[in-house]
C-alpha cells in the first residue's frame, strides 16, 4: 500500500508500469549491485585471487538484500555503496573480507546502471512495438479513406487517413531504430579502478601472469557486457545524454500524434475522438464535457520528458577532469524518471490507438465543405489542357472560390460547384458533368493510399527483424 501521508512520486504510484517501477526500486538497484560484486568475484576467483569458499559464500547471499540495515550503515557512513559493501559483507563470514577487491565505487555503480538501462530499453522497445504494430494496422485499414487535408491548420487538399496515420507511424519507426542503436550501444563503465587507468587491478595481479584487461573480460562477460575502453572513474556521461535523447526522441512523435488528435477531435473538426467511458466525468461544472484528457495527459509527460537531456548534456560537460560528483544525485531522477515517463506514455498511447473512435460522417462533411477548393486545381490544369488560357483561368476560379469562402464563413453551403460548373470561361472547354466530377475532392489523393500501405509493411518488416540481445546476456 503506498503510503500517502507524506510527498510521493507521481512515478511511484500513478505514472508508469509495475514492472518499470520494479527497475527502479531501490532494492533492484542493489540486487544489481551485488550482481557486479558476484562477477567480479567469480573472475577473481578464475584468477586465484579469491578461494572457493569465498565465492560460494558471496553468491550465497547475493539476493539477499536488507535496506534497513543498509540504511542504518549510511547513516554512520555517509556513503550509500560502502554501507551496502558493509552490510553484504557482514551477511558473508566467509567471502566477505574479500568483497569489492581492488573495486572503486563506480565499478559497481556505473556497470549495474547500464544493466539496468538496458533492460528498462527492453521494457520500451516491447510497448513500443506493440504500438508500431497498431499503427501499422490503422494505416492500413484507412488507407483509402480520403480526409481534408491542412496546412496552418487551414484547408488544403485531400490527404488520406491511412497516409495520416502513415506520417506518426514513419516516425516511430525512426524512434525504433534509435533506441534499436541505444540499445545495442550501451557500454559499462568496465573494472578500471579510481580515475579509469586500472591501477588497482594491476597491482592485485602483478604476480599472477595475467594482465588487469583479462580481469576485467571475464567479468564483463559475466554481466554480459561491453566496457567503453577509456573512462575516468565513470563510464562518460555522454552516454546519458544519448540514451534520454533517445526517449525523448519518442516523447516528441507521441506528442505530435496526441496534440493532432486534440485538434481533429475538436467539435469544428470532430473525425477523431479518444474512448470515453460510461461513468467518465468531463467536467466538475459542464456535464456534457468530453474533454481529450489522455491526449492531453500525452503532450503534458512528453513535454516533461523533452526536458530532461539537458541535465543530462550539463552532466556531461561538467563531469570535470577525471569526475565529479555534481551529476549524481540528479541522475537519480531524471534517468528513472525518463524511463517511467515514456513507459506511462506509451502504455496510455497504446490504448488510445486501440480504441481510438473514427468519425466517418464528419470526414465527409469537412471533405465536402472545403474539398473543392483543392480540386479547383485539376480543373483548371484539365481546362488548360482542352485549350484555354491558364491565367484567365486561375482568376476566374480565384473570384468564385472568395464568393464561396464567404458563404462557407457564414455556415451557408458550399457554391462553388455550381459557380464554376455554370461559368463560361469553362463550359466553353468542359461539359458541367466533366466539371463537376472533376471537383469531387474524394479521389485527388495522389499515391496517399500506395505509400501508406508501403510505410505499414515496411514497419512490420522493421520491427521483426531488430531482434533483443537480451537471450545472449545474462
Amino acid at each position: 500500500m503506498t503510503e500517502h501521508e507524506t510527498y510521493q512520486s507521481p512515478f511511484s504510484w500513478r505514472y508508469g508500469g509495475k514492472a518499470m517501477r520494479h527497475l527502479f526500486s531501490e532494492a533492484h538497484r542493489r540486487r544489481l549491485w551485488r550482481r557486479v560484486w558476484v562477477a567480479l568475484a567469480r573472475a577473481q576467483a578464475s584468477l586465484g585471487l579469491v578461494t572457493t569458499a569465498q565465492l560460494r559464500d558471496i553468491e550465497a547471499h547475493a539476493d539477499d538484500v536488507d535496506l534497513q540495515r543498509s540504511f542504518e550503515i549510511e547513516s554512520v557512513t555517509r556513503h550509500d555503496i560502502m554501507a551496502e559493501i558493509k552490510a553484504y559483507a557482514e551477511q558473508c563470514p566467509v567471502g566477505g573480507g574479500v568483497l569489492h577487491l581492488g573495486a572503486t565505487s563506480m565499478d559497481i555503480v556505473d556497470n549495474a546502471e547500464v544493466l539496468r538501462q538496458r533492460e528498462a530499453l527492453d521494457l520500451v522497445l516491447s510497448e513500443l512495438s506493440v504500438l508500431i504494430g497498431r499503427m501499422a494496422t490503422l494505416t492500413e485499414r484507412y488507407a483509402e479513406t480520403p480526409v481534408m487535408g491542412y496546412t496552418h491548420i487551414q484547408p488544403a487538399e485531400p490527404t488520406t487517413l491511412g497516409y495520416r496515420f502513415a506520417q506518426t507511424l514513419q516516425d516511430l519507426l525512426m524512434d525504433w531504430e534509435s533506441l534499436c542503436g541505444v540499445r545495442k550501444g550501451l557500454k559499462g563503465k568496465g573494472f578500471k579502478g579510481a580515475v579509469g587507468t586500472m591501477a588497482s587491478f594491476t597491482q592485485l595481479l602483478a604476480d599472477k601472469g595475467v594482465s588487469a584487461a583479462e580481469l576485467e573480460r571475464l567479468a564483463l562477460a559475466d554481466l554480459g557486457l561491453d566496457a567503453f575502453s577509456v573512462t575516468t572513474q565513470t563510464y562518460p556521461r555522454k552516454q546519458d545524454w544519448w540514451v534520454l535523447n533517445a526517449l525523448a526522441g519518442l516523447a516528441q512523435t507521441l506528442y505530435r500524434f496526441a496534440f493532432d488528435l486534440r485538434i481533429l477531435q475538436s467539435p469544428p473538426f470532430g473525425e477523431l475522438s479518444e474512448p470515453f467511458a460510461k461513468g467518465q466525468v468531463g467536467s466538475s461544472a459542464m456535464p456534457f464535457k468530453r474533454n481529450p484528457i489522455t491526449a492531453e495527459k500525452i503532450d503534458s509527460l512528453a513535454r516533461y520528458v523533452s526536458t530532461l537531456p539537458t541535465t543530462a548534456w550539463h552532466n556531461a560537460a561538467h563531469n570535470l577532469l577525471e569526475r565529479t560528483l555534481d551529476d549524481s544525485a540528479n541522475r537519480r531522477i531524471i534517468i528513472p524518471n525518463a524511463f517511467l515517463a515514456i513507459d506511462e506514455l506509451l502504455q496510455v498511447t497504446n490504448r488510445l490507438v486501440g480504441e481510438m473512435n473514427v468519425w466517418e460522417g464528419a470526414i465527409r462533411r469537412n471533405l465536402e465543405a472545403y474539398g473543392i477548393f483543392a480540386a479547383s486545381e485539376r480543373l483548371l490544369m484539365e481546362a488548360v489542357k482542352a485549350g484555354g488560357d491558364r491565367q484567365k483561368l486561375h482568376e476566374v476560379i480565384r473570384e468564385h472560390s472568395l464568393t464561396a469562402w464567404a458563404a462557407v464563413q457564414r455556415g451557408d453551403a458550399n457554391p462553388l460547384a455550381t459557380l464554376l460548373s455554370t461559368e463560361p470561361a469553362f463550359t466553353a472547354l468542359l461539359s458541367p458533368t466533366q466539371i463537376r466530377s472533376l471537383l469531387d475532392a474524394s479521389d485527388y489523393v495522389g499515391e496517399a493510399p500506395k505509400r501508406a500501405r508501403e510505410m505499414a509493411n515496411r514497419a512490420r518488416r522493421m520491427v521483426s527483424s531488430c531482434v533483443s540481445h537480451s537471450g545472449n546476456e545474462k
